[in-house]
């Protein structure tokens, strides 16, 4: 089994993340590289340190050169086009590649990698329905967590958590199950959270708590490894928040989140930055959980509503096969 679920889809960037021609860092499987976005339009990612001496690429910047995009090293002005070659000073021949590219799959506005090894899982295509479907609001939450990627998946499963990590803000009483739906790697959950009335301070901070229902009806859409989505639903809004997850390496994973909707009142484009905003606080409460835990220590009481959680340790001790479901209740 592996850690980091080698041969899985991985969500790197949606293309709204990336500013054209400006390099920047993005981890996987333990390597770091350097992505960039050509005025051209396509993506491109090679290797962050500079084969000469070192040097982050991801600190330069970009050139133009033969209708292409080239990522300059900021040590000596070494320039790299998206094969990973070179050229020389006192040379005006193009080198072998020396920073092999990261594969990417580019569908639409989504940035998909398999870290270079052999695909075992397909590309889900939702966020691709939802962007033919519904208006792209925006990104929320891009940070890297400290914690391995199957405790981020174990806290993302986890429906016992919403009155605690997320009672803040969310003034959640109590989580009542209802139903979760097992198809391998494709599940479904179903609960209800009901709340209290959010506190003055609240409101004020952000006027979008006001949009949340008495009790909130959570569905939630997972696609392991990659993806988790709360379908929301509200008088003023339908609301697709898509969270996504990227092994950085054995101990750091990344996390971000999509967020698309429709609006069913003028009320809802006035709080898109809002909505943003709520997502993430979820975020910045689940990576400040993550880091108040102790992760050695083993697991001695199990709570009722952990078939999320059991769904996430099946998958992932048989990944790629999926084991038959028996998880649906």
């Amino acid at each position: 089994m592996s850690s980091m679920l080698t041969g899985a889809p991985w969500l790197l960037a949606h293309k709204s993340m990336l500013r054209t021609n400006q390099p920047a860092k993005v981890s996987l499987y333990g390597t770091v590289y350097v992505k960039w976005h050509d005025e051209y339009g396509a993506v491109h990612a090679l290797p962050n340190a500079c084969p000469h001496m070192g040097a982050m690429h991801s600190e330069g910047w970009c050139a133009q050169s033969n209708g292409g995009s080239n990522v300059v090293c900021p040590f000596h002005a070494l320039q790299f086009d998206s094969e990973g070659c070179t050229v020389l000073p006192g040379s005006d021949k193009k080198s072998l590649p020396q920073l092999p590219p990261l594969e990417l799959i580019v569908q639409g506005d989504f940035v998909w990698s398999y870290g270079g090894h052999a695909p075992k899982i397909p590309i889900p295509q939702i966020l691709n329905e939802f962007s033919e479907q519904y208006e792209f609001i925006g990104f929320t939450g891009d940070r890297s967590v400290k914690t391995d990627l199957l405790t981020m998946l174990l806290n993302m499963h986890d429906y016992d958590h919403q009155n605690g990590t997320h009672r803040a803000l969310f003034e959640i009483q109590e989580v009542q199950f209802k139903q979760f739906a097992d198809h391998g790697h494709h599940s479904h959950a179903y609960y209800d959270m009901p709340r209290t009335k959010p506190q003055l301070r609240d409101i004020i901070n952000n006027p979008a708590v006001l949009a949340l229902p008495k009790i909130i009806s959570a569905h939630l859409e997972n696609f392991f490894p990659a993806l988790v989505i709360f379908h929301g639903e509200s008088p003023i809004a339908t609301i697709k928040q898509c969270h996504l997850f990227i092994p950085e390496s054995e101990t750091h994973t990344r996390t971000y989140v999509l967020m698309f909707g429709q609006a069913h009142s003028p009320i809802a484009h006035l709080l898109k930055q809002n909505f943003l905003k709520l997502a993430e606080v979820v975020v910045d409460q689940d990576a400040d959980i993550l880091g108040k835990m102790y992760s050695d220590t083993s697991q001695k009481i199990k709570l009722i509503n952990e078939v999320g959680m059991d769904w996430v340790r099946r998958n992932f001790s048989s990944f790629p096969s999926v084991v038959e479901p028996n998880l649906s209740k």
